[in-house]
C-alpha cells in the first residue's frame, strides 16, 4: 500500500514538473501590443496604437463604415471631460487599445477613458517644478503604448512611463535640464522596444537631440546631437561627431545652435530609418550665424539602431526668419515620371512642400502650398536649395539699434505649424493644415545667457486675406498642384485624419470637427464640440462599429504668439474634453 503511494506521489511529481517544464516553454503572452504590432500598425483597424496611425504617420484608415455617404449621421457617442481648472491647448492625439482611450493632456497630465461608456479609469498629473519654461504653451501631443506602459513626456523634459492599467509610475528618466529652457511636448515612438524621442526648447540656445531609450527600463541607449560639432554616443561610448566642426558655423555659436527635435519623428521599417525634423538656430538673428547652420531647419534620416545620420535635407538653409523643420515627414510609394519610387514628403514651415527620394534624401521637388512665399522664389532643381530674395531677410542690426524692418511671409508661425498632415493611399493626395499670413520681422543684439530666451529678433504677426487664415489644401505630390481648398476664417492649427470611406476629417478653432469629400473639398458634415480643436483625430473599429475622436480645447501658440490675429479670435472659448462619435444604430 505504502509502495504504490509512494508510486502514486512520484508519478504526480513528474507530471507536475513536466507540466511546469511545458509551461515554460511557452512564451508568455505579452501584456498590450509589442513592438511588431507597433510596426504594423497601419493595418490595425481595431486599435489606434502610434501617434499617425502607424510608423509612417500617414493617418490613413481603411475603415469605410463612416463614408461620403454616412457621415452625414455621425452623432456623439460620448464626451469625457479632462476637468479641473487646467485648460489651456489639448493638442493630443489619442491611443486606442484593449477598451480603453488614452489622452495626455494640458500642463503634462495622462487620462485612461474606458472606450465604450467615457468613463475615466485612471488620471496621472506631473509634478511640475517652479520655472519650466515652455515656448508655445503647456500642451502635450500624445502617447506611445507598449506592452503593459503607456509613455509620455513632460514639460520639465521628463519621458515618464506608466502601468497602462493603473496609472502606476513604472520609470521616469530627466531627458534634459528644464533649467536650460529645455521642454518636452511631443509624442514618443516605439521602434524595436526602444522609446525614440526628441527634445524642445529651440528658444533658448538649447541643442537639438535625438535619444533611443529602453522601453522596459528608460536607460539610455544612443543619443544623436542635431548641431555640427557635439558628438553622440551609443551605449555610453562616443559614437562620432554631428557633422564636422565649424564647417557650417562659426566660433563657438554651435554651442548654442539650437535645432531641437521638438515634433517627434517617424520611421520606415523596410529601411530600419528614423525621419527627424530639426528646428530653427539659435539666436534667430541669422546676421550673427553666418553659413547654412547644419543641422538645424532640416530632416534627418537616422539609423535606428545606432543613432547615426544616414543623410540630411536642409529645407532653409541659414533660416532667418524661424522657419523650423520639425514637421513631419511621410513616406509614402508613388510613380514619377513613369518610375516606380520610394518617396516622403514635408510640408514645411517656410511655405513649400517637399518630395524626396526617402531611401538617400535626394531632392525631388518642392511646390508652394500657400499664397505667397515672400523669403524665396522656389528651389533650384538640380541643388534643391531656395532662391533667396536677399531684400527679405531681416537687416543687421546697428550697434544697440534693430536692423532693417523686413514683411515675411509666411510668417514664423509657419504656412504648416506642428498640425500633422494626412495621406490617402486611395486618392494619392496630402491634405495639408495650412495657414496664409506674415509678419513685420526685424533683428535685435542679443547675447546667449542660460535660460533665458535667445531670439534676437522682434516680429508682428498679419493677415494677408481678407476671407481666411486658414485653409486645408489638398496635394497632389506627383504634380505639386493643388487639387482643392477649404478656407477658414481663424488659424487651422489642428491634426488631419483620412479614410477610405473617402473622407478627410480635421477641426477649426471655431469649435467644430469637420469631415470633407476627400476628392472635392466639399464639406459633408460638422460638429460643434464647444472650444477650438486644435487636437489630431483618430479613428477605429469597436464591437462591428467605427469611431472617430478628437480632443478639444483652444490653445497653443496662436494665442501666445499671434499679436493682433491672436485678437481677432480671443473669445474663443477654453476647454478639455474627448469627444467620441459614431453612426447610429439602425
Amino acid at each position: 500500500m505504502k509502495g504504490t503511494l509512494r508510486r502514486s506521489l512520484a508519478g504526480l511529481a513528474t507530471s507536475a514538473l513536466a507540466s511546469a517544464a511545458l509551461v515554460a516553454a511557452v512564451p508568455a503572452l505579452a501584456d498590450g501590443p509589442t513592438s511588431a504590432d507597433i510596426a504594423a500598425s497601419a493595418t490595425n483597424t481595431s486599435a489606434v496604437l502610434t501617434n499617425g496611425m502607424g510608423p509612417w504617420g500617414q493617418r490613413y484608415s481603411t475603415l469605410t463604415q463612416v463614408n461620403t455617404g454616412t457621415v452625414k449621421n455621425l452623432v456623439p457617442a460620448f464626451a469625457s471631460s479632462l476637468g479641473g481648472e487646467k485648460q489651456r491647448g489639448q493638442e493630443s492625439q489619442p491611443i486606442v487599445y484593449d477598451g480603453t482611450i488614452y489622452v495626455t493632456g494640458s500642463y503634462s497630465r495622462l487620462f485612461a477613458f474606458d472606450a465604450r461608456t467615457g468613463e475615466k479609469k485612471w488620471e496621472y498629473n506631473a509634478r511640475l517644478p517652479d520655472g519650466i519654461m515652455p515656448c508655445c504653451d503647456v500642451v502635450n501631443r500624445g502617447a506611445a503604448i507598449h506592452g503593459d506602459k503607456i509613455i509620455f513626456a513632460t514639460l520639465d523634459a521628463h519621458l515618464i512611463a506608466l502601468n497602462r492599467h493603473t496609472g502606476k509610475v513604472i520609470w521616469n528618466k530627466a531627458i534634459a535640464d528644464y533649467q536650460a529652457g529645455y521642454s518636452a511636448t511631443a509624442a514618443p515612438m516605439i521602434v524595436k522596444d526602444m522609446v525614440i524621442y526628441g527634445n524642445s526648447g529651440g528658444e533658448f540656445g538649447i541643442v537639438g537631440s535625438v535619444q533611443a531609450r529602453d522601453v522596459n527600463t528608460g536607460e539610455l541607449i544612443w543619443e544623436r546631437p542635431t548641431i555640427e560639432g557635439h558628438v553622440g554616443t551609443l551605449r555610453g561610448q562616443p559614437n562620432g561627431m554631428t557633422g564636422k566642426l565649424n564647417a557650417t558655423w562659426t566660433g563657438d555659436l554651435w554651442k548654442t545652435g539650437g535645432g531641437a527635435t521638438w515634433l517627434g519623428g517617424t520611421y520606415d521599417p523596410e529601411s530600419n530609418l528614423i525621419f527627424m525634423g530639426t528646428g530653427n538656430p539659435g539666436p534667430w538673428n541669422s546676421h550673427l550665424r553666418p553659413g547654412d547652420n547644419l543641422y538645424t531647419s532640416s530632416t534627418l534620416a537616422i539609423d535606428a539602431d545606432t543613432g547615426v545620420i544616414k543623410w540630411h535635407f536642409q529645407t532653409t538653409p541659414h533660416d532667418g526668419w524661424d522657419f523650423d523643420g520639425v514637421n513631419e515627414f511621410i513616406p509614402f510609394d508613388a510613380t514619377v515620371g513613369g518610375k516606380p519610387m520610394k518617396l516622403g514628403a514635408k510640408a514645411d514651415r517656410n511655405g513649400y512642400f517637399f518630395v524626396l527620394d526617402r531611401t538617400n534624401g535626394k531632392f525631388v521637388s518642392a511646390s508652394k502650398f500657400v499664397m505667397q512665399t515672400t523669403w524665396a522664389n522656389g528651389f533650384n532643381p538640380k541643388t534643391g536649395r531656395p532662391n533667396y530674395i536677399d531684400d527679405n531677410r531681416p537687416g543687421a542690426p546697428v550697434g544697440a539699434e534693430k536692423g532693417k524692418v523686413v514683411f515675411s511671409s509666411p510668417s514664423f508661425l509657419g504656412g504648416k505649424n506642428w498640425m500633422p498632415m494626412a495621406y490617402s493611399q486611395q486618392t494619392g493626395l496630402f491634405y495639408i493644415p495650412s495657414n496664409d499670413w506674415g509678419m513685420d520681422i526685424w533683428n535685435e543684439p542679443i547675447a546667449y545667457k542660460k535660460g533665458a530666451a535667445y531670439l534676437g529678433a522682434g516680429f508682428t504677426i498679419k493677415p494677408i486675406a481678407e476671407d481666411h487664415i486658414g485653409a486645408l489644401r489638398a496635394m497632389d505630390p506627383t504634380t505639386g498642384k493643388i487639387v482643392w481648398e477649404y478656407k477658414n476664417k481663424a488659424p487651422l492649427w489642428g491634426g488631419v485624419l483620412t479614410t477610405a470611406g473617402g473622407l478627410v476629417f480635421t477641426g477649426t478653432p471655431e469649435g467644430y470637427l469637420k469631415a470633407f469629400d476627400a476628392k472635392t473639398g466639399q464639406e459633408l458634415w460638422k460638429f460643434q464640440t464647444g472650444s477650438g480643436v486644435v487636437g489630431s483625430p483618430v479613428t477605429w473599429q469597436q464591437d462591428g462599429e467605427q469611431y472617430i475622436a478628437v480632443m478639444s480645447g483652444w490653445g497653443g501658440a496662436v494665442p501666445l504668439w499671434g499679436g493682433e490675429v491672436a485678437k481677432t479670435f480671443k473669445e474663443i472659448s477654453q476647454g478639455g474634453s474627448l469627444w467620441v462619435f459614431k453612426l447610429p444604430k439602425n
